[in-house]
């Protein structure tokens, strides 16, 4: 047989045969199936994100209190002691001599955007023994001795303001000053009727309104308060200080009071006030000054029967005192003259904690003593000054 017969043979055979087919069943592939399990070890937690610390919020707050707020405060206790023996004060003289003064002061500010508020507190209080000498019944000389205050007095004040522009701001003053302890004519009469001032007896209110300016240099921190509408106060509560008798003046005249009865006087007009405070030398010096004036001009436009030299008006009120029935809408009155007070106080340290002290003070106000009242002091001591910043 020829080759090509042979595969025509094949090819013929090939496609009458029947087609071949491959049969799996379902059941057979489920029986070789084989389980898959997928595990994930990654937990997840929802996060807030208001999330809230106490610890955080205690420290922000904090911080917003201490930019805020500026708190300085101080005290210091100075005194001197001056003893001699008998022999001693029979050849060349003396006195046994001890001093104490005691001071304290506070001064806070807050501060919100433009608002801020001005808080101070200053006492200063002092008390001397020296020797005086009394008789006794028999005429016989003693040496006692005896206590008696040198410095006593308080003041507190707060002053509200808004800032505005330029270093202004509109600015309200409060301040209030009075004494802790009686104050007598002598340190040899120390009884009720020597009595000449006591715890408010007098007492001091000045309120004012207006503006203050501010310096923007800190070589040169100065604020100027002027107050177009002021009022000023005195009252004297002690019936006992306003009996009594001193400088040739019962108390209510030496305060200005209108009669005996009366136990406060008002006055309005207008004030202005100077304060200046700055540290010198890295700390070692500071100089603090302010200046106060009133003058109460509003009041002075209403007065009747005025008097602008002080003989004439002493001369026409003891006349009308001394009519029968006086005339209280007669009395005579003296013109109102500003009052004026002027505080400096210069700090020298020494140390952390000795300090040399040097106040001057200058007060004049003509309703109670026509001549300018002056005080000045020098003492060494302990102090201590806090400041949050």
């Amino acid at each position: 047989m020829k080759p090509i017969y042979a595969v025509l043979a094949l090819a013929l055979a090939g496609t009458c045969a029947p087609a071949a087919r491959a049969q799996i069943s379902i059941d057979e592939v489920n029986a070789r199936q084989t389980p898959v399990r997928f595990s994930d070890p990654v937990k997840f937690d929802s996060v807030d994100a208001d999330y809230f610390s106490p610890a955080k919020y205690r420290a922000e707050r904090a911080a917003i209190r201490k930019e805020r707020n500026f708190l300085e405060f101080g005290g210091g206790l100075l005194g001197s002691l001056t003893s001699y023996n008998d022999s001693w004060r029979a050849t060349s003289g003396g006195d046994n001599a001890m001093a104490v003064i005691a001071n304290f002061n506070l001064h806070h500010t807050f501060t919100k955007e433009r608002f801020f508020i001005e808080t101070k507190f200053d006492l200063k209080f002092g008390y001397n023994r020296m020797d005086v000498e009394t008789e006794d019944a028999a005429g016989n000389t003693l040496s006692n001795g005896v206590w008696f205050k040198n410095q006593d007095e308080f003041s507190v004040s707060t002053a509200p303001a808004y800032k505005l522009p330029r270093n202004w701001s509109l600015a309200s003053n409060i301040k209030f000053r009075s004494q802790i302890a009686n104050g007598y004519v002598s340190r040899t009469s120390q009884t009720p009727d020597a009595r000449k001032s006591t715890f408010m007896a007098p007492g001091y209110l000045d309120v004012s309104l207006g503006f203050t300016w501010t310096s923007p240099k800190p070589k040169f921190p100065v604020k100027v308060n002027l107050s177009p509408i002021a009022l000023s106060a005195v009252f004297v509560e002690s019936g006992q200080v306003r009996r009594n008798t001193w400088d040739d003046k019962p108390g209510w005249d030496a305060y200005g009071l209108a009669g005996p009865n009366k136990t406060s006087k008002y006055e309005g007009g207008s004030s202005i006030q100077i304060d200046f405070d700055r540290t010198f030398f890295k700390g070692v010096l500071r100089y603090r000054t302010t200046l106060f004036s009133f003058y109460g001009w509003i009041t002075s436009a209403s007065q009747k029967n005025k008097y602008s030299g002080y003989r004439d008006y002493r001369q026409a009120l003891d006349q009308w005192a001394a009519l029968e029935n006086p005339d209280p809408t007669l009395k005579p009155q003296l013109t109102i003259h500003p009052t004026v007070r002027w505080e400096n106080k210069i700090d020298i340290k020494a140390t952390k904690y000795l300090t040399t002290n040097f106040s001057f003070q200058l007060y004049y106000n003509r309703a109670q003593n026509t001549s300018v009242q002056t005080e000045t002091l020098l003492s060494v001591g302990l102090t201590y000054t806090f400041k949050n910043k």
